[in-house]
């Protein structure tokens, strides 16, 4: 597997800055863009999707596609991002291989879309050269910092829907990676945002 060409690594307050901060960086994606998150159940990777999809100016209404593996969620005209691409969520949790990934017709809409997988590490590397890796993590037993770091400028959002069920209002730490061409420089997103000690780690 190649390396990344960078790494940041994060702290959140609350699922409300998770969500900002995924609003911001997807204010900044661009159709054929691919992303693929990963962490433990209750983590908060759906509600880091919904903070994409308000970025993006798609449909709301974005929940974890557990049952039927991929939702489209299309770009709304009288959105933030009239003409931006569409949001594809993948949940690839119950698929065992990259081979069962290519059975979902993912290519299809890898251009005319940004695509994100849950769950995707080990199974999606091959549909693009290019990918934004983006790991959370609970940090169990923190005391909730105060001052934990705030994504740029962006203001949560106060009426922001479909948070997880199981999403414990807690820090999270979030790792993020960068791979081929697309990423080789961290999104503005981040710009600004401190980072914590790399974490060793995985799921």
């Amino acid at each position: 597997m190649s390396h990344p060409a960078w790494q940041r690594t994060l702290e959140v307050g609350t699922a409300e800055q998770t969500h900002a901060l995924a609003a911001s960086l997807g204010a900044e994606l661009q159709a054929g863009d691919l992303l693929v998150l990963s962490g433990e159940l209750g983590a908060g990777k759906t509600t880091f999707t919904q903070g994409l999809g308000e970025g993006l100016g798609v449909r709301a209404g974005i929940i974890s596609p557990t049952f039927v593996l991929v939702r489209i969620h299309p770009n709304l005209p009288d959105g933030p991002r009239p003409g931006g691409p569409d949001l594809v969520h993948v949940d690839a949790y119950r698929l065992a291989s990259a081979s069962e990934i290519d059975d979902i017709d993912l290519e299809n809409t890898m251009d005319s879309a940004v695509t994100v997988v849950e769950w995707g590490r080990g199974r999606v590397e091959h549909l693009s050269e290019s990918r934004l890796e983006v790991e959370l993590h609970r940090r169990l037993g923190s005391a909730r910092p105060g001052g934990s770091a705030q994504p740029g400028s962006v203001r949560p959002s106060t009426d922001v829907l479909d948070f997880d069920t199981d999403d414990a209002d807690e820090p999270r730490t979030v790792v993020f990676r960068g791979f081929g061409p697309r990423w080789t420089e961290p999104p503005s997103a981040l710009a600004g945002i401190p980072d914590l000690p790399a974490t060793t780690k995985t799921d």
